[in-house]
């Protein structure tokens, strides 16, 4: 994984991250697989003079989710739907008492082929769990970062509706794109 040396200032400017649920039981073919982007967060990565990552923290407001997307469903999801969605997902977030999640690497395994692994705590609603995220390099200083959540692992009951035949899946797909071309001392926002 590597990047310039310095720190590089992460946010909505420099990358994206999308979480993407997806339906389940009996009633599975009313509801949508959603496509939820955090729209406020930051982070820094820390890169070392021998470009080996050195630290990395990101902060994900989580009164910030918006609803991108939704496929599937007897219906199209309309702006009505996203907008109640969103609250929806507040609610069970507890984002008033919770209102951001955070990660922090422990620890960043290179592998061959520009990419590997970066293992860490992710603290939803005050609970902190390990999460393991696999990075990959889709061109010139940017990268793609996949993991899972499992909501129930932080407290989280996974929405139901129809009496529990419809219901979304426990685990929670993340994405996350970065352009780390520029360190904050590049940007002019340096420490």
């Amino acid at each position: 994984m590597a990047v310039l040396a310095g720190r590089h200032q992460l946010g909505p400017d420099r990358g994206r991250i999308v979480l993407r649920t997806f339906r389940d039981g009996l009633a599975a073919q009313a509801g949508h697989d959603l496509t939820i982007e955090a729209t406020r967060w930051s982070g820094v990565l820390a890169v070392n003079e021998d470009l080996s990552p050195a630290g990395l923290e990101v902060r994900i407001d989580m009164g910030a989710l918006v609803v991108r997307d939704g496929t599937g469903g007897v219906k199209p999801l309309t702006d009505r739907d996203r907008r109640e969605i969103a609250v929806t997902v507040r609610k069970v977030l507890t984002s008033d008492r919770h209102p951001e999640a955070v990660f922090v690497a422990a620890r960043f395994e290179p592998k061959a082929g520009e990419g590997g692994e970066i293992s860490g705590t992710l603290t939803i609603r005050g609970q902190g769990r390990p999460l393991r995220l696999r990075v990959s390099q889709t061109g010139a200083d940017r990268y793609h970062v996949e993991g899972q959540v499992i909501q129930s692992e932080y407290g989280i009951k996974p929405y139901t509706a129809f009496l529990g035949a419809l219901r979304v899946r426990d685990a929670i797909d993340v994405a996350v794109d970065l352009d780390l071309s520029e360190t904050a001392e590049d940007s002019g926002t340096g420490s």
